[in-house]
């Protein structure tokens, strides 16, 4: 039987009832048979004392009485019954054959002329002994039927007061179903039954107003996220569509250099938009499981290559790389777009003049190894309300930025994301963190956290510690 077999089987008042009226019953029934069965045995024994009683007065009576009629008149009783047979083959007295118990005697009388030499038999009149135990049963049967009546009025109101517990928590459902959502049973005392129900009630509201908080959370941030790229991705198409209508409208006679300038603006902005359009594949893809392709890579070796590649992109910036070999077991595709969203954050945020630092290091933590890169620039720096705020999806700090640097807030919120996905993480370090008290940045300190695995590659990366905290 399933659980919606029970749960439409009829109230739960009904059957409660009925089990209780069963339950009297089968105890009363039980009670009866008990009671009709002990009362038969006492019977049997209380009748056959009484025999051995009268058999002994029997004798008595035969020397003392003048004819058999007096001696039977006086061993003849309400319940018992005698038969007695002379010696001559004479029988006086009654049948004997309900009897419940009987006995049979020779009577001993030298001195008298007819008991000597005669047979008496004895026996209780089952016809007494069977009314007595039909009126017993006559009363049991009413006290039973009394008891059941008041069993069945008792456990029927009874059961109202019981099951109040459980009309408050229809009630509760119902204001939750109507909009209520705050509302909770808080039951005084969780160690009785309708209390755990009562504590399990409440949890399970717990977890569904949290579910539903976090599907509407979801379902708003997916809004919010899909507006904004879309406006995001606004700026770069009507760039390309006014550079393209623009070289479509020019003259025939318009300058080379004129056309250069607006074919080099139009992939600019194309490039800008693939750009957008990549960070929102990765994002997606991070959030549906990223997998990854982990092999020996040298961490260091990866920051210095993107160092190269930023130096000729930011002339006017100093770009170093240092540190010590770092290798470990990582996706180097993944790891590499980590360290280039992470320095080309650096590199856009500082301004000319300005140096950005990488470094890179093995860390022994109590929680494991660690291969480490740490990106610090001498920009504005992040304010502490911000910290954790850049690396949410699509937020800039500063509105006013030249948006052709092709920044459109999805970096930071990346590469967190592949650095999770490797078991690592990727953290914004206190203003005061600095490697050195002279050389070092004093905007904003990235640093990455990758687990160190000197193992051979597996198909998809695992986290097998936890991050180690910012080093202050």
């Amino acid at each position: 039987m399933n659980m919606r077999t029970h749960l439409t089987g009829g109230s739960l008042r009904t059957r409660v009832t009925v089990i209780a009226l069963t339950v009297v019953t089968v105890s009363l029934v039980t009670l009866i048979a008990i009671s009709t069965a002990l009362f038969g045995v006492a019977g049997h024994r209380a009748a056959t004392a009484l025999l051995g009683d009268r058999a002994t007065l029997a004798q008595q009576y035969a020397r003392t009485s003048r004819t058999p009629e007096i001696f039977l008149q006086r061993i003849e009783g309400r319940s018992v019954r005698a038969r007695l047979e002379l010696a001559d083959g004479e029988v006086l007295g009654r049948p004997t054959h309900d009897a419940v118990a009987h006995r049979t005697i020779a009577l001993h009388a030298p001195r008298s002329s007819w008991a000597e030499g005669a047979t008496l038999t004895l026996a209780v009149d089952g016809d007494l002994l069977g009314g007595m135990q039909s009126r017993l049963l006559t009363g049991m049967a009413i006290t039973g039927a009394v008891a059941l009546l008041l069993t069945a009025v008792l456990a029927w109101f009874g059961m109202r007061y019981a099951l109040a517990p459980l009309d408050t928590m229809t009630e509760v459902a119902r204001s939750i179903a109507r909009g209520r959502r705050g509302e909770r049973l808080a039951p005084a005392r969780t160690d009785t039954e309708l209390g755990r129900t009562a504590a399990a009630f409440d949890d399970m509201l717990d977890s569904l107003e949290g579910a539903e908080a976090d599907r509407r959370a979801a379902e708003h941030s997916v809004r919010q996220f899909v507006a904004d790229a879309a406006h995001e991705l606004r700026t770069p198409i009507t760039g390309v569509q006014a550079i393209a209508e623009t070289l479509l409208q020019m003259d025939t006679d318009a300058s080379v250099r004129d056309r250069e300038e607006l074919v080099l603006l139009l992939v600019q902005e194309t490039r800008r938009a693939g750009r957008l359009v990549g960070d929102m594949v990765d994002m997606a893809r991070i959030d549906a499981g990223l997998g990854l392709h982990p092999e020996p890579v040298d961490v260091a070796a990866l920051a210095a290559d993107q160092c190269r590649r930023v130096a000729i992109l930011h002339p006017g910036l100093t770009v170093t790389a240092a540190g010590e070999a770092a290798p470990t077991l990582a996706d180097p595709g993944r790891v590499s777009q980590i360290l280039a969203n992470l320095i080309d954050n650096a590199c856009q945020a500082t301004p000319s003049g300005g140096r950005v630092d990488v470094t890179a290091a093995l860390a022994h933590t109590d929680s494991g190894d660690w291969v480490t890169v740490t990106v610090g620039d001498t920009g504005p720096g992040v304010p502490d309300a911000d910290r954790e705020r850049i690396f949410d999806r699509l937020v800039r700090l500063d509105d006013s930025r030249d948006r052709r640097s092709g920044g459109a807030g999805l970096g930071l919120a990346v590469a967190r994301g592949l650095a999770r996905a490797h078991g690592g993480e990727v953290r914004l370090l206190p203003r005061t963190t600095a490697p050195t008290a002279d050389t070092a940045p004093h905007g904003a300190v990235f640093r990455l956290d990758l687990p160190f695995r000197p193992m051979e590659p597996d198909p998809v990366a695992r986290p097998e510690h936890s991050p180690p905290a910012p080093r202050r």
